[in-house]
């Protein structure tokens, strides 16, 4: 039987090779190629704050071809965050950091039991890219219960 840990290490390894396979999804509702990319990758296993934990990062890991699939499909949008100043890169030698424009898209779908929220990102007039999965809400006895909070960014 694996260990948690080898278990946590093989799935990290299908979502990088997920990454490195598939550079690119083309997604209808926008009518172009989202981007997968090293940020998507590791917001997968960092908030803006710190590391996430193991089993967030693993869940987040199982979920990832799941997303994919939601932006392989979704015609739609559900949540839109407009546009706001963030702070993107590394600190110059004079301590500054760069302001952009972000803006962010979540397109949700039910898959199984679960509500899974896809975030997309844009930074200035870049590409969309990949930003982010997460269960949305659980569906129990017909009822919804929502898991996270309205943020999507930070997702």
């Amino acid at each position: 039987m694996e260990t948690d840990i080898n278990i946590f290490n093989k799935k990290k390894e299908d979502a990088i090779n997920i990454f490195s396979a598939q550079k690119e999804i083309y997604n209808p509702y926008f009518g172009q190629k989202i981007i997968l990319n090293s940020d998507g990758f590791h917001h997968l296993q960092f908030s803006s704050r710190k590391e996430r934990t193991k089993s967030e990062q693993l869940l987040k890991f199982n979920l990832l071809p799941q997303a994919l699939e939601i932006i392989r499909r979704s015609g739609t949008i559900q949540e839109y965050r407009n546009p706001v100043l963030v702070a993107i890169g590394k600190k110059s030698s004079k301590g500054e950091v760069a302001m952009k424009n972000v803006e962010y898209w979540g397109m949700i779908a039910i898959i199984g039991k679960f509500k899974v929220r896809t975030v997309l990102r844009r930074v200035g007039n870049g590409n969309i890219t990949f930003w982010s999965v997460m269960p949305y809400s659980k569906i129990k006895n017909g009822q919804q219960k929502k898991m996270f909070g309205e943020g999507i960014e930070d997702e």
